[in-house]
C-alpha cells in the first residue's frame, strides 16, 4: 500500500473513533482536553519535534535551554489546567490536608532548586511537574471522574496507536531509529525511542484490560457488543506495537500490573486482607527467588543479560559519583553540564540522560531525604489504594495492580520524572481530592457544563460511599483557591 494512501486511511479511523466519541456524549467537559494534549505531547514528542517533521524548525535546542515554543505549549496548558480549577472553585487548603506527604514531596522537589547548580533550569522543570497534579485535579474534579479518565486514555489510544502502527510501518524515518545500547534498528512508533513506546503501550494495554473487564460486566445489547469489539481490537493493535517496541521493562510492567488486576478480582479473596494477600505473595516471590533464583530466569525470558543491557555498570557508577547523598545536586540536576559530559565520556557511545532507575535518579537528584519522601508517599498511596479497593472496589483494584506496576517499571527506567506519563498516572491514583458545597452559586465557565451536581468525591475521584448525587443550594464544588 503508498504510503499516502495508508496515511488517508489511517487519518479517517483516528477521525472516526473521535467522531464515535463526541456522539456518544461522555458526561465529560470540554477541559478535558487540556489533559489529553498533555499527555499526547508528553507521551509521543514535543511540540518542536512535530513542528520539525513539517519542516518548521525553530533552531538549534540544547539541554539546559529547552525549546522555547515546548515551554510555551507547556505553560498554556498549566495555565489554562490552573483556570478551569479556579472556575471549579478547587481549594488548595483542601488538596493539602488531603495529600500532605504530596505536598511535601513538590514542595522538596521546588527547595532541591535552590542548591541545584542550574537553579533556573530546575524551576522549570519543577513547573512541569507541577503541571501533573494540576492535570489530575482536572480529572478528578469533572462530573464523573471514572468516566473521564475512561474518556482520556481511550482518545489517546486513538491517535498513539494508528499513528505508531503507520509510522512503524510506512514511515521508517519517522517510526524507526538505532539502539544507543546494541546499535541495532528499533522501533519508536509516535515516540523518539523504544522505551518511550514501550511505555505508551504498558500503560494502554492495562487501561484496556482493565476496562474491558468493566464492559464485560455491563447489560448485554448492541452497545456492549460495539465496545468491546473496539476495545478487544485496540488491545491487540497496542500489544502488536508493544511487541514491535522490544521493550522488556513495558512487558514486565504489564505482565505485572495484569496480573495483579486479575488476582485482586478473585471472588473468594477478602478485600480488608489485601495487604496480608500481598505481604504472602511477596514473600513466596522472594522464598522462590532465594530457593530457584527466578530472578535470572524472568531477566534471560525478556530478552536481557544479566547487567540489563549494561544498566547496573550505570548504576555502580551513579551509585560511586561524588555528590551529597543526604540531599543530592538538585531536582532534575544531575544530567546537565559537566556531569553529564563526564558520565557519557565513560559510557562511550552512548547519550545517557537517566539512571534508567527511577529510585537511584530520585537518589542523585534529591539524595536520601528525598528517597525517603517518595517511600513514604508511595506507602500512603498504597494504603489510600488498599481503601479504594474496600469501598470502590473496580478503580481500587485499578490504582493497586498500577501501583505494582509503576514501581517495578521504575527498576530499570526512571518515571519519576516531570511530565512522565506513568508519573501523571500515579499522581491520578496518589491524589485524593474531597469536594465540598459551597455556599453561593458560582457561574459556570467556558470549560464548565451550565449545571452539575454537587458532590463529595473519595480516593481519586469516585463518590464517597452513601453520598447522593443530588443537586444542592450553591453550585460549584469548593470556595476559591486557598482560604
Amino acid at each position: 500500500m503508498p504510503p499516502i494512501v495508508a496515511t488517508v486511511l489511517c487519518l479517517a479511523f483516528v477521525a472516526w473513533l473521535f467522531r464515535r466519541d463526541i456522539r456518544e456524549n461522555p458526561n465529560v467537559t470540554n477541559a478535558l482536553w487540556l489533559p489529553f494534549f498533555w499527555i499526547f505531547i508528553s507521551g509521543s514528542r514535543f511540540t518542536s519535534e512535530w513542528l520539525a517533521i513539517f519542516g518548521i524548525n525553530l533552531g538549534p535546542v540544547n539541554v539546559e535551554e529547552g525549546s522555547p515554543i515546548d515551554a510555551l505549549v507547556f505553560a498554556i496548558l498549566i495555565g489554562g489546567g490552573f483556570y478551569v480549577l479556579v472556575q471549579r472553585r478547587a481549594t488548595l487548603a483542601e488538596f493539602v490536608r488531603d495529600n500532605r506527604w504530596l505536598t511535601l514531596y513538590l514542595a522538596y522537589c521546588l527547595a532541591g532548586c535552590v542548591w541545584s547548580d542550574f537553579p533556573f533550569v530546575a524551576i522549570k522543570r519543577w513547573t512541569k511537574l507541577f503541571g501533573q497534579p494540576i492535570m489530575a485535579l482536572i480529572i478528578l474534579t469533572e462530573p464523573d471522574p471514572v468516566e473521564s479518565m475512561t474518556r482520556l486514555f481511550k482518545r489517546f489510544a486513538y491517535v498513539i496507536v494508528p499513528v505508531s502502527i503507520l509510522f512503524i510501518k510506512y514511515y521508517p524515518a519517522l517510526g524507526r531509529a538505532f539502539d544507543g545500547w546494541s546499535g541495532l534498528p528499533v522501533n519508536s512508533g509516535i515516540t523518539t525511542n523504544k522505551n518511550s513506546l514501550g511505555c505508551d503501550c504498558f500503560i494502554l494495554a492495562f487501561f484496556f484490560t482493565w476496562y474491558i473487564l468493566q464492559v464485560w460486566q455491563r447489560e448485554r445489547g448492541t452497545a456492549r457488543r460495539n465496545e468491546l469489539g473496539l476495545c478487544v481490537v485496540f488491545l491487540v493493535m497496542t500489544l502488536w506495537t508493544l511487541y514491535e517496541a522490544h521493550s522488556s521493562t513495558s512487558e514486565g510492567a504489564l505482565v505485572v500490573g495484569v496480573s495483579m488486576l486479575f488476582f485482586l478480582g478473585l471472588k473468594f479473596l477478602i478485600r480488608r486482607r489485601v495487604t496480608f494477600y500481598l505481604v504472602c505473595l511477596v514473600s513466596v516471590i522472594a522464598a522462590a527467588q532465594g530457593a530457584f533464583g527466578i530472578q535470572q530466569a524472568v531477566i534471560r525470558a525478556l530478552g536481557r543479560n544479566e547487567t540489563l543491557t549494561g544498566r547496573t555498570e550505570i548504576w555502580h557508577a551513579l551509585l560511586n559519583w561524588d555528590l551529597n547523598p543526604v540531599i543530592g545536586v538538585g531536582f532534575e540536576s544531575f544530567w546537565l553540564g559537566a556531569r553529564e559530559d563526564k558520565i557519557n565520556a565513560q559510557f562511550y557511545g552512548l547519550i545517557l540522560n537517566e539512571a534508567h532507575n527511577g529510585y537511584l535518579e530520585t537518589y542523585i537528584n534529591l539524595g536520601l531525604v528525598g528517597l525517603f519522601i517518595l517511600a513514604i508517599l508511595i506507602l500512603v498511596t498504597y494504603f489510600k489504594s488498599r481503601q479504594a479497593y474496600v469501598t470502590n472496589f473496580e478503580f481500587g483494584r485499578f490504582r493497586i495492580a498500577y501501583l505494582a506496576a509503576f514501581l517495578l517499571y521504575n527498576w530499570t527506567e526512571a518515571a519519576f520524572r516531570t511530565h512522565a506519563v506513568p508519573f501523571f498516572l500515579f499522581f491520578l491514583i496518589a491524589i485524593e481530592y474531597r469536594a465540598r458545597p459551597v455556599l453561593a452559586p458560582a457561574p459556570a465557565g467556558p470549560f464548565e457544563p451550565e449545571t452539575a451536581p454537587d458532590q463529595e468525591f473519595s480516593g481519586s475521584g469516585f463518590p464517597a460511599p452513601g453520598v447522593a448525587l443530588t443537586e444542592e443550594p450553591g453550585g460549584g464544588l469548593a470556595a476559591g483557591m486557598g482560604r
